[in-house]
């Protein structure tokens, strides 16, 4: 049986986090989970993590949902998790890493900064398999349909688990009570927004973000994530190319 780290960026209380853990138990995984005690969205594969005596601290939890799966929930930021579970930190290596279900969606080179996706990365280069999940919920959602992303992961599972070791997928689900189609997708240039510097000041700045408008490439993600299609994107994860001789 394939073992699975379910972790994400917004805690071991996320609901998102237990619908994950669902699919994977569905699809017939072994499953531990291990995430942030506290918030960690936007961490990007921080390694940071509370210490003492170079010390991280864990504990077990019993989540509702999840009757036979390790849980713990770990003082330090979902790549370190990652990371230490690759290094068997919560007993059994895992060969697939699935992190989310992320409230919010994870979509163009934005994704650089998401703690979801930092800890599916981590997974491939740490011999294992990664899939980061994220549910595009918007500003402010009436109802946040979790078990719509949970049933593609069912899905994308078995495709992930296909691919060489290394590898790592992005997938984005709408918000939506149906489980919507699902196309496979490039990273649009930005993300669904952008971020930008206003009011500069001296000795501090203010960021802001905006709408990238409509040049955003209809064949990538955000294109389609806003046409309410589900979008899956392999994902390189750290490399190196030749550099260019200088002529």
């Amino acid at each position: 049986m394939t073992t699975a780290l379910i972790t994400n960026d917004d805690g071991i209380d996320s609901p998102g986090l237990v619908a994950l853990a669902q699919a994977a138990v569905r699809s017939g995984l072994e499953v531990i989970v291990a995430a942030p005690a506290s918030q960690s969205s936007g961490s990007s594969a921080s390694i940071m993590a509370q210490h003492d005596d170079g010390r991280i601290h864990f504990e077990e939890r019993a989540i509702d949902g999840l009757p036979d799966s390790r849980c713990y929930a770990v003082e330090a930021a979902p790549a370190l998790i990652a990371l230490l579970a690759a290094h068997g930190a919560f007993t059994t290596t895992p060969e697939l890493v699935l992190s989310g279900i992320n409230r919010g969606a994870n979509a163009g080179r934005a994704i650089l900064h998401s703690g979801t996706v930092g800890a599916a990365l981590t997974a491939g280069v740490n011999d294992a398999r990664g899939l980061a999940v994220s549910l595009d919920v918007g500003i402010d959602p009436d109802e946040l349909h979790w078990e719509t992303a949970a049933a593609l992961v069912e899905q994308v599972v078995p495709v992930v688990l296909a691919q060489q070791v290394g590898a790592v997928v992005n997938l984005n689900v709408p918000n939506l009570a149906r489980v919507p189609e699902l196309r496979e997708a490039h990273l649009s240039e930005f993300g669904i927004v952008q971020t930008t510097i206003t009011e500069p000041f001296e000795g501090d700045l203010r960021l802001a973000v905006a709408d990238p408008g409509e040049s955003v490439d209809p064949e990538s993600d955000t294109a389609l994530l806003r046409a309410g299609y589900a979008t899956l994107t392999s994902i390189t994860s750290v490399g190196w190319t030749p550099l260019r001789q200088r002529e």
